[in-house]
């Protein structure tokens, strides 16, 4: 009888471990099986504006994408290139930096105009402004442009663009010769011929000026900032970069046809091109 007892409560004591080594390795599972973070997106702006004098008022202005999943310090270090110092990429702390990016110019405007303020003839407002904008986000090809835009005095504002694409997959930004091997003439060509295929919206007294009739140069080059869609690969030119000013920017695309043959294997399988 003794003998019975004991074997029942060992019975009973091995299917209780049995139990708990299920439960365990159940819960081991379960915490291995983490599902990716989603891609969120924030922003921040700041519009402020303060009077030095009765005759100069400056302005600051600045629209910062926020991208609360990216971790990776280098892949943000290079979507944040323009932010000179920045090491904090939260929101609170791109925050920060604007509060001091904002002071700074404020500052370095009252310092610098001591000695020719009083040359001012007319009222007028002195402005800086920064801004981000998301071009798209796809198949982990993250595309931003990037608007810096200053006026201090002169017949004009001055403004330029940037263009980036990162590669959320491998965590780095992506350069020409990742998407397309084609040589820089054969690439010049292209950007020549089609650099009438997306009017600048410049006109003068006889209507539509045509962008050629504006190019200050012989040769388009191939820049760095481009960006892309199912369609086409863009190449975009600030005022003065290859026009005059009153051309304003400059956007001249390439076909995926036209880039056939050319185009990196795995890009083209990414973004699904045909």
């Amino acid at each position: 009888m003794k003998n019975k007892v004991v074997l029942i409560l060992f019975s009973a004591a091995f299917l209780l471990s049995a139990c708990k080594k299920t439960e365990s390795k159940t819960a081991v599972t379960n915490t291995e099986i983490k599902s990716p973070e989603k891609f969120t997106l924030d922003s921040l702006k700041v519009n402020d504006s303060m009077k030095v004098n009765e005759k100069l008022s400056v302005n600051y202005a600045s629209k910062v994408l926020v991208f609360p999943t990216l971790k990776d310090k280098a892949l943000l270090d290079s979507i944040y290139y323009d932010k000179t110092g920045i090491t904090d990429y939260s929101k609170q702390g791109l925050q920060n930096f604007l509060d001091k990016d904002k002071t700074e110019f404020y500052t370095s405007v009252k310092e610098d105009s001591k000695e020719w303020i009083s040359d001012i003839q007319n009222p007028q407002t002195w402005e800086a402004g920064a801004f981000m904008k998301l071009i798209s986000h796809n198949n982990d090809f993250l595309q931003i442009e990037y608007l810096h835009t200053s006026y201090q005095g002169g017949a004009h504002d001055n403004y330029s663009f940037d263009a980036r694409i990162f590669d959320l997959k491998n965590n780095k930004k992506l350069n020409l010769k990742d998407i397309t091997t084609m040589p820089k003439a054969r690439l010049e060509e292209l950007l020549m011929k089609n650099i009438d295929k997306i009017p600048s919206g410049t006109t003068d007294s006889d209507g539509p000026v045509k962008n050629s009739d504006m190019l200050l140069v012989d040769v388009i080059p191939a820049n760095k900032d481009f960006y892309f869609d199912d369609k086409n690969l863009y190449f975009h030119y600030s005022p003065y970069e290859i026009a005059a000013f009153a051309a304003g920017d400059i956007v001249i695309p390439i076909s995926w046809k036209e880039l056939d043959g050319t185009i990196n294997p795995e890009f083209k399988k990414r973004v699904k091109i045909n």
